[in-house]
């Protein structure tokens, strides 16, 4: 589970990067952004292991390959940074959407079989995958960004605008995808009741569910309503309260959620 937190967190933060205005922000932000990539890829390294699945749910990526992609971005990680550290903000920017392209084909093809891109069911829990790692990826990217307006206040706000109102629209496609899955397979029985995964609904679950829910998709939206509101006066230090807030209940969602896809078999 670190592994794939730490693939979909890569994931989520490199895609923030490609949508940024990169003119507007200093290059020594996006330095530290690829060293915190470099340590995600080496934890996602130390962390791998072989996933228990079931029988012909095998995903298209191997624990093994994914380990030698954990490598692969971590070596990217590293020569963006200096890149970036030289100014070479041509080169850095190419790293950062070479890191972006290799973590979303990780994530995708590590979440489901071959025919799973077949199914309805299949299609669902890859979006479910990238969608969430979206969600933690502008959380935290917005929230370091936030902090980096401290070394320069001048900086104009239209960045960290951009990365919020990304975080509104992947958290709105994380609410579509979980709206389309509990109308397909909510069991809508009392507990014990069998669903369509690997096992039966218990009131764990729904707890589960309830935090799912409230800490990965209504909380980041209410996050960069809130955002949005503050951003108004050019109160960059408020907003980087409010999106430290938004971190925590993305990574609550997060967890929740990876328990219940891997109890359910199920795309929430």
């Amino acid at each position: 589970m670190l592994t794939q937190f730490a693939i979909r967190l890569i994931c989520g933060m490199s895609l923030v990067w490609c949508v940024m205005p990169r003119s507007e922000v200093t290059s020594g932000f996006f330095r530290i952004q690829k060293l915190v990539a470099l340590g995600l890829s080496v934890l996602a390294f130390m962390a791998i292991g072989p996933a228990p699945v079931a029988e012909g749910a095998e995903p298209v990526l191997s624990a093994e390959i994914v380990r030698w992609i954990s490598i692969g971005l971590a070596t990217m990680s590293f020569l963006g940074s200096v890149m970036w550290t030289l100014e070479r903000r041509a080169a850095g920017a190419r790293f950062a959407f070479g890191i972006a392209i290799v973590s979303l084909i990780t994530v995708v093809l590590s979440s489901v079989p071959s025919v799973g891109f077949l199914t309805l069911k299949g299609n669902l829990t890859w979006l479910t995958e990238l969608a969430v790692a979206a969600v933690s990826g502008a959380t935290v990217g917005g929230m370091l960004l936030g902090h980096w307006y401290l070394t320069t206040p001048t900086m104009s706000t239209t960045p960290l605008n951009r990365v919020n109102w990304f975080l509104a629209c992947v958290a709105g496609g994380r609410l579509i995808f979980g709206v389309i899955t509990l109308g397909m397979f909510w069991p809508f029985g009392s507990e014990g009741t069998t669903t369509s995964g690997a096992t039966s609904w218990t009131a764990t679950h729904t707890i589960w569910l309830m935090l799912e829910w409230l800490g990965g998709i209504l909380g980041p939206l209410a996050v960069s309503f809130m955002v949005v509101r503050i951003l108004r006066y050019k109160n960059t230090q408020s907003a980087t309260g409010v999106l430290f807030v938004g971190v925590i209940l993305a990574f609550i969602g997060e967890m929740t959620g990876a328990l219940l896809r891997h109890e359910l078999q199920l795309p929430l």
